[in-house]
């Protein structure tokens, strides 16, 4: 049996082995007893050499035959292998003189095909002796006086075939997840050694292997072998090689390659085809190999190969071979050409060129990889910016800049801004929108990317175009995170830190914006104003925002128009989520005349229905705009389209908007007049009737204000229907507010009195409206209008339920003054009114309620007088 001992190699010890040679011929058990000798030899002489390997053979071609073809029954064969890795690595590699080395690999093959199976790093560690054997060997070119060498070499490299034929079957069948492994041994003495007869060794070894594969139809473990992208991006480069033989066997190796790729990746119908065309370029020039390798980079590599093919090509540039750099140059230009197929490993293709572009010193070479990157950044740009911004984080500033490619193609730097606009507006999208839907980056790395973009100079064009829409979606972010958001936003980014700096960064780009544009006047005279200090205080922030449109309208921002046209656009939408922030910004605007003339009535109708979300803090926003428009003067138009909302807010259920909206009715007038805005006028005037009883002191005050204020514009010659009217049905309130018990409001009574005589043309009644008690005016207003008796008793009637005793007494006694002049015919139809005084009879003020009982006495006596029908007996009435 077999024994480790413990100086570090194997030794072993004799049991009886009578009954394990059972069954062997007389060669085979000297074969096996001579291997037991020589197992623990040191240094052995070549030909014991030679009879251990043929003593190796002759054993495994014995247990290839047995039933179970087990060598560890005999041997162990992890100890054989060894023994054999050790002779070949042995063999000097100054010259061949010998067929040791052919012998030992031969012997592999024997024991690859008896069990157990090689492990793989047996297989990889013998595969790395026999190349480091035979590679270096000396260039042998066939001569007559070297025939000999020249033949025992081709024997030697046969025989390596063999074994790397054998060792890379598993059960019968190729296995190209350990081609690779073995690929990958052979690969560096191609791509680093330095003599030619090397490297060609090294594509005759890949050659061969490749046109072995190319006799299986199917290969087991296909989809591990991911070397493809690495082995047909080196091969492309060797297949431009300055020696002809080098190139000669990359173009072969490539093509066995290319019909192994074929073969296992392709549909069948096609496979015949593309093998015939591959078969007449098998020996063609560089342009037939440059078009079977762009054919071969978007059709049969999948993404990550495509990834390690770019990858090889880079780190050619980057070497100081001019010819190679030349050469990557061309195949990299060619593949990429057209539009880019799906590709791989995008960040570490990005990691690379920054971190080895400053290697780059060929122009042509630079300039093919930053189109490189501007192509991955046009089709992975949520890779591309990630990627980027964790290169800023951890390389040093001065190797590169990471933005600096970016920004060097016009349109390229565009695009990037548009996509990472995109991202920005996502995020501002209602919360009812579909997670997927959502941007792949966060919001803090699309406003750092944006920053970074905007710091690359010259490029003020392409911010320009931008400008509009990247100002509002920052604007708009900064609202969300300091006033809308900022509490949901500190819950998505966890840390309170990353908060802070994200409104800190948007700032920071909003600057940059505005300095990238030609605007870096306006940047200090809004820092002069302390605007920028104002949009990150929450309860200050919108007066920020109110300075950053002043300070664009003071300046002439060319974008003021573009930017006002966005937010009429944007406000079309009514679940927008920054209608404050546009609305506050609008505000603004609209106080620059020329701006305020883009409002058609298509804008003016956006505007009116965000009155419609009846949400308080909006509405008042929009009654400032109906000021400014009033202050205008020229926009009559735009009140009118606005005037059913506003006179709508009066009745809001929300007192303090009511009462925003007289204040804003009340400053109205003084920038109204009749001519232009009469229809508004009018309406006000209806629509105070109804406050002048309102329970809000404050509130009715301002009422009465309103209409001293409305009546003191009006013209006798505009007095028509229906504001005569309105005027003369309010005449008798007017009167009775003479006894208001808040002096004020009687004061603005007789005063409004006086402008109503003058534009109804009482001249008579003007002189006594100035100067005479309630009681004589009711007499006077009566005796010269007998004619309106029953109006003024309907006016009279709607006070009797007025709160103040004075007002309701007056009301009473003017009824009882206004019936007694009527008409039988009028008499008839004023039941009402009886039944309204009949009420007052149980008034809670005495003097109300006595007053209404004397007139009912009156007018018994009155009617007793008259010759009157039964029906309007006074006795019915009372009844």
């Amino acid at each position: 049996m077999h024994e480790p001992s413990g100086k570090g190699h194997s030794r072993v010890t004799f049991a009886p082995i009578g009954h394990i040679l059972t069954g062997l011929r007389q060669s085979e058990q000297e074969a096996y007893q001579f291997i037991l000798e020589f197992i623990d030899q040191g240094n052995a002489m070549e030909l014991d050499k030679l009879k251990f390997l043929r003593a190796v053979e002759t054993l495994s071609d014995a247990v290839r035959y047995q039933a179970d073809a087990n060598i560890n029954k005999y041997f162990p064969k992890v100890i054989l292998a060894k023994k054999i890795e050790a002779i070949i690595l042995e063999e000097p590699t100054e010259n061949l003189t010998s067929n040791v080395c052919q012998q030992a690999m031969l012997c592999i093959v024997a024991l690859s095909q008896v069990n157990p199976q090689f492990y793989l790093p047996q297989k990889l560690d013998l595969v790395s002796a026999a190349i480091t054997s035979v590679f270096p060997l000396p260039l042998i070119t066939p001569s007559p006086d070297r025939k000999e060498s020249a033949s025992l070499y081709l024997q030697t490299i046969q025989a390596f075939d063999e074994m790397l034929q054998a060792l890379v079957m598993e059960h019968m069948e190729p296995s190209m997840f350990i081609l690779q492994n073995i690929l990958e041994i052979i690969l560096p003495w191609l791509t680093q050694a330095e003599k030619v007869h090397e490297q060609t060794r090294a594509l005759g070894a890949m050659a061969r292997m490749l046109r072995f594969l190319c006799n299986f139809p199917e290969l087991s473990h296909m989809a591990e072998f991911t070397v493809s992208g690495k082995l047909v991006g080196t091969l492309g480069l060797y297949c431009i090689h300055h020696q002809a033989e080098v190139s000669s066997g990359a173009a072969e190796t490539l093509h066995y390659l290319f019909k192994v790729l074929v073969l296992q990746r392709s549909l069948k119908q096609k496979t015949e085809t593309i093998l015939k065309n591959l078969q007449k370029n098998f020996r063609g020039d560089w342009s037939a190999n440059i078009q079977n390798l762009t054919m071969f980079f978007r059709s049969y590599l999948t993404p990550n190969e495509r990834a390690d093919m770019i990858l090889v090509l880079l780190e050619a540039m980057t070497k100081d071979n001019p010819h190679g750099v030349d050469a990557a140059s061309k195949v990299l230009r060619t593949v990429m050409k057209y539009s880019m197929p799906e590709i791989g490993k995008v960040p570490v293709i990005i990691q690379f060129i920054y971190q080895n572009l400053n290697r780059i010193t060929n122009n042509v070479a630079r300039g093919i990889v930053k189109k490189v990157l501007h192509l991955l950044a046009q089709n992975y740009t949520d890779q591309v910016i990630l990627t980027l911004v964790e290169i800023e984080d951890h390389i040093p500033r001065g190797i590169c800049k990471p933005w600096e490619i970016l920004s060097s193609f016009p349109k390229g730097y565009e695009m990037i801004l548009e996509y990472l606009l995109q991202n920005l507006t996502t995020y501002q999208q209602p919360s009812s929108q579909e997670p997927d839907q959502r941007a792949k980056i966060s919001l803090r790395i699309a406003t750092r990317a944006i920053h970074e973009l905007l710091l690359e100079p010259d490029r003020r064009l392409e911010v320009q175009t931008i400008f509009p829409s990247m100002f509002m979606a920052l604007l708009y972010q900064m609202s969300f995170l300091v006033v809308e958001g900022g509490a949901q936003a500190m819950q998505d980014e966890q840390q309170s830190g990353e908060w802070v700096d994200l409104v800190s960064t948007t700032l920071e780009t909003m600057k940059s914006l505005m300095r990238s544009s030609g605007y870096g006047e306006l940047v200090s005279y809004i820092q002069k104003l302390e605007g920028w200090e104002l949009l990150i205080i929450p309860e200050r922030h919108y007066e920020g925002v109110t300075v950053l449109a002043r300070v664009m309208v003071l300046k002439n921002c060319w974008h003021s128009r573009p930017i006002f046209s966005l937010i009429i656009r944007i406000l079309q939408q009514l679940n927008c989520t920054n209608h404050i922030t546009s609305i506050v910004l609008l505000i603004e605007l609209v106080r620059c005349p020329s701006l305020a003339a883009m409002m058609d009535d298509v804008a003016t109708q956006v505007l009116g229905n965000w009155f419609q979300c009846e949400e308080p803090a909006t509405v008042k926003l929009l009654l400032q705009v109906v000021e400014i428009f009033a202050k205008h003067g020229t926009m009559a138009r735009q009140i009118r389209i606005l005037q059913p909302h506003v006179f709508k807010c009066c009745y809001s259920l929300d007192s303090d908007l009511v009462m925003e909206t007289f204040l804003l009715l009340h400053r109205l007038l003084e920038h109204l007049s009749w001519q232009n805005a009469p229809s508004f006028l009018t309406q006000l005037a209806f629509t105070l009737g109804s406050f002048f009883e309102e329970e809000s002191e404050s509130l009715r005050v301002m009422a009465f204000e309103i209409y001293g204020a409305l009546l003191a514009k009006v013209k006798r010659r505009i007095l028509v229907f229906p504001l005569r009217h309105q005027v003369l049905n309010l005449i008798v309130l007017l009167v009775l507010h003479l006894l208001d018990e808040n002096s004020h409001v009687a004061q603005i009574c007789r005063l409004a009195l006086c402008h109503t005589a003058t534009i109804l043309g009482w001249a008579r009644l003007k002189v006594t409206f100035a100067e005479r008690d309630t009681w004589s005016i009711l007499r006077a207003l009566l005796e010269q209008e007998a004619s309106k008796a029953l109006w003024f008793l309907r006016q009279s009637l709607a006070l009797f339920n007025n709160p103040q005793t004075p007002i309701r007494q007056a009301a009473v006694w003017f009824s009882g003054q206004v019936i007694q002049i009527l008409s039988e015919e009028e008499t008839s139809d004023i039941d009402d009114v009886y039944s309204a005084l009949r009420q007052k009879q149980r008034d809670p003020e005495p003097t109300v309620s006595c007053l209404a009982t004397q007139i009912f006495y009156i007018l018994e006596v009155k009617e007793r007088r008259l010759s009157a029908s039964p029906a309007l007996c006074f006795c019915h009435r009372r009844s």
